[in-house]
């Protein structure tokens, strides 16, 4: 090895730089500080051919969640947001409630394969209708979707006449209580949607104009990428996404409320994105990443709960937390304190 070849990084230095480590080590120090608090809560049993126990609780009601920044990762990796989630979310559960709905022991009032249907279709229409603002009316990403959040509750309150929508139907159930396999079946739909994105992302050039539509947007469209077809496109799935959480979670709760469901939802879902890191600047974006950031946010939630914090904490304690592990994923602030470190053990004046 010559003076001047460098040194390659060794096995922790690489592990330290991976973008997925920071938001790993915060979910496992979240698992594990639950499983000393409470000692059952690392504890799995299977019941009635089901598998119980806080793990599994995690990962299903982070579903709605996961779906949900799933989208806004794409978004964002083009140079985009939506702020419209939630509203979309409301929207695609009152559809599919008021499609379902019917008296205590009755049927369903149209057939629930339609009903789910026409919810996604709502769903991706009111993504369409987004990309079109940020596309063709050339306005800013979060002016276009603050409309349809301001205005998509109001969509859904009058699909809903104002009141919440109750779902006698059991099937419709399955899908956020139902379990295949012995395992919660929404953890099945964030799987195929992950395994899809996946291949979509990785095996098809998708992924790479995507990060070309955020890098540089004005080269990919020298280069010839469709940058204005794909851009629609990305909200459309994003509202899609939206739309499927809406029907786990009107499923799950057995109603559609038009006023408060999803309520916040857009803010987590970009914490869950920025947790997993993902630039809000566009390019960079890593799927798995905002599937753990959805979940550290799961955890933290389960967490309050579990230690008796009142809940009007929790906003504050996921604030400092988003801040703790940004500042974690910072290379320059990383930096100054390895910079710190060694001045310190050298022995030298800190200014």
């Amino acid at each position: 090895m010559t003076e001047h070849e460098p040194t390659a990084p060794s096995w922790p230095q690489r592990a330290l730089a991976h973008p997925l480590f920071w938001p790993a080590l915060t979910l496992s120090l979240l698992v594990l500080g639950n499983g000393v608090l409470n000692p059952g809560f690392l504890s799995l049993q299977w019941r009635d051919g089901h598998l119980y126990g806080n793990l599994v609780d995690i990962g299903n009601r982070a579903a709605p969640l996961i779906l949900v920044s799933l989208g806004m990762t794409l978004v964002i990796a083009a140079r985009g947001l939506d702020i419209s989630v939630g509203a979309v979310l409301a929207i695609s559960a009152t559809v599919a409630a008021w499609m379902i709905a019917g008296g205590e022991g009755a049927g369903s009032r149209l057939p629930m394969p339609l009903a789910i249907v026409a919810a996604l279709t709502v769903a991706a229409l009111c993504g369409l209708w987004n990309g079109l603002l940020v596309v063709k009316a050339g306005m800013q990403p979060i002016v276009a979707t603050l409309i349809l959040m301001v205005a998509g509750r109001g969509v859904a309150q009058l699909i809903s006449g104002g009141q919440i929508l109750t779902v006698y139907y059991p099937p419709y159930f399955y899908f956020g209580n139902g379990y295949l396999l012995g395992l919660p079946f929404s953890l099945f739909v964030v799987t195929a949607v992950c395994a899809l994105l996946y291949l979509a992302l990785n095996r098809t050039a998708l992924g790479l104009f995507v990060r070309a539509i955020g890098g540089n947007p004005l080269a990919a469209h020298v280069a010839g990428v469709p940058a204005r077809a794909i851009t629609i496109g990305l909200y459309v799935f994003c509202a899609f996404s939206a739309g499927l959480a809406g029907i786990l979670v009107s499923s799950n709760v057995r109603s559609a409320d038009a006023n408060n469901a999803g309520q916040l939802l857009e803010l987590d879902a970009i914490l869950a994105v920025t947790l997993g890191g993902t630039l809000l600047t566009g390019g960079r974006f890593s799927l798995a990443g905002s599937v753990l950031g959805a979940l550290i946010i799961q955890a933290l939630t389960t967490t309050i709960y579990s230690i008796g914090v009142p809940p009007q904490v929790n906003l504050v304690v996921k604030a400092a937390l988003v801040f703790v592990v940004m500042l974690l994923q910072s290379a320059p602030f990383r930096a100054s304190v390895r910079g710190l470190l060694r001045r310190r053990a050298a022995g030298g004046e800190i200014r």
